[in-house]
């Protein structure tokens, strides 16, 4: 894919917008020494062109994450409980979350209320497991979420189509049906697929290869675009479309050497070089 007129247009922020008009992402994060996944993605949302972007984290993590943050706010969400208050502001409009986030009960639940709050919602890494493995989340999701799985965790979602002898691309779009909502397949040949529409395929070969992507981390910060992206008023399908596009963009621009603290602040060269 490439970007197109109408992408550049709405990655392009109004000259008399102000923070509010370009959305408000929620990351959620784990625990003390938990953290950094989410940090990632949280910093990846606000390069990406989200106005504000909030970790929300457990009250112990929250002095961890205040010593590591300065223009992403945070707020303490001890339990699902608090994280359904937070949600009553409806200027959230974008949420992420599984990077770092753990596997026990508590986040089982941050899990569900998420869902059933029906934002534009992210699910990667923790929270895809935790989908995998409690039905009554994969039930709640809805067409405004986004599953960026790699393939082991695809296969956990969905093991009869990781074992079928189809495509990736035909396994990627069977899955989004299924679950009613977009599919970002990821690999160097990821597939962005959704209900009622023709899967995507954006190859990372030839002259746009960029192995030094296989660097912890990437998928986080893969993750925070997309969701930056939701909280801007991007459609699913588009979201992960345009941040597949840009991360491969923003590891061509660093190139060898790069680590995942890199991805995002390649992104302002990239934009500069696409007319943003």
């Amino acid at each position: 894919m490439r970007l197109d007129p109408r992408t550049l247009a709405a990655l392009r922020k109004s000259p008399s917008g102000h923070k509010y008009n370009h959305g408000h992402a929620l990351i959620l994060s784990g625990g003390p020494g938990r953290g950094g996944a989410a940090r990632l993605a949280a910093r990846a949302a606000l390069r990406i062109g989200a106005g504000l972007v909030t970790i929300g984290c457990p009250p112990a993590a929250l002095i961890e994450n205040a010593a590591r943050l300065d223009a992403v706010m945070l707020s303490p969400v001890a339990d699902a409980g608090e994280l359904a208050q937070l949600l009553v502001d409806t200027r959230i409009n974008g949420v992420g979350l599984g990077p770092g986030l753990g596997l026990a009960a508590r986040e089982v639940r941050l899990v569900d209320v998420a869902l059933n709050a029906r934002r534009p919602t992210v699910l990667d890494a923790d929270a895809l497991t935790l989908i995998a493995q409690e039905r009554k989340l994969f039930v709640a999701l809805h067409p405004d979420c986004v599953l960026t799985p790699h393939a082991g965790e695809f296969a956990r979602l969905f093991p009869d189509l990781a074992a079928a002898s189809c495509s990736k691309p035909e396994a990627a779009q069977a899955a989004a049906e299924r679950a009613g909502c977009a599919i970002l397949l990821k690999g160097q040949d990821t597939v962005i697929a959704a209900p009622n529409s023709n899967p995507s395929v954006h190859a990372a070969k030839a002259e746009r290869a960029a192995p030094w992507l296989a660097t912890a981390g990437s998928g986080d910060v893969l993750a925070g675009f997309i969701t930056g992206l939701m909280a801007r008023g991007f459609s699913p399908f588009a979201a992960a479309e345009t941040a597949a596009f840009l991360h491969v963009e923003a590891a061509l621009d660093f190139g060898p050497g790069l680590v995942a603290e890199d991805l995002p602040d390649c992104l302002p060269r990239v934009f500069r070089r696409f007319g943003v």
